[in-house]
């Protein structure tokens, strides 16, 4: 089993595609934060921390990292008045693109490192949800992430899909590609059609 780990996904302190996925997913989801922060009244300092824990709530990997969430968090502040004005269905599509890209980062840093591929999956679940989790019970609500449109579930999804890909010997890029791309289409059709997993009906 490790064989095809070491073989596909190969131990190195910078990588590159990771780092950038990373960065990128982080930068997305402090602005989320940030908007989120706003919306609730809060002052400098809590936009920031709430960027900060949206953004890196599925854990946090170096200065980098940190950096990139406060700058996203400053340039809410700074310019906000610019980023609401950006439609809901944008902050949507860029939600689950930040989604995506972090359920694949979290699965190649776990697969990184020797995590087996069963809980490499669930760590890039929890990587790409952790992090609205966190917000929502700063802000006293219950997570959106254990209610609303297939969103855990599509992190998971996504996740599976990198591990299989990885497994059936793609190329990385490919392989995180295609993760990426299954999240992201059943996070945004899953918004758009409502869809949420079944729950327990009581009368």
């Amino acid at each position: 089993m490790a064989g095809w780990l070491t073989a596909r996904f190969p131990k190195f302190s910078q990588d590159r595609l990771l780092l950038v996925v990373d960065l990128i997913g982080t930068s997305v989801f402090a602005v989320e934060g940030a908007l989120a922060g706003i919306d609730a009244g809060l002052d400098v300092f809590g936009l920031l921390v709430l960027s900060f824990v949206t953004a890196l709530g599925g854990g946090i990997r170096d200065w980098r990292y940190g950096a990139t969430a406060f700058a996203g968090g400053g340039a809410v502040f700074f310019f906000h008045p610019l980023f609401q004005r950006v439609p809901v269905h944008l902050m949507i599509t860029l939600d689950a693109a930040g989604l995506a890209l972090f359920a694949v980062a979290g699965v190649g840093k776990a697969l990184e490192y020797g995590i087996t591929p069963l809980l490499a999956i669930m760590m890039g679940a929890v990587t790409g949800a952790g992090g609205g989790t966190v917000r929502d019970v700063l802000l006293a609500q219950v997570p959106g992430v254990l209610h609303s449109d297939v969103y855990a579930a599509a992190a998971l999804a996504g996740a599976i899909v990198l591990v299989v890909g990885l497994r059936l010997k793609m190329q990385r890029g490919v392989a995180m590609s295609l993760g990426a791309g299954v999240c992201f289409v059943l996070r945004m059709v899953a918004a758009w059609q409502h869809w949420n997993l079944p729950k327990v009906m009581v009368r």
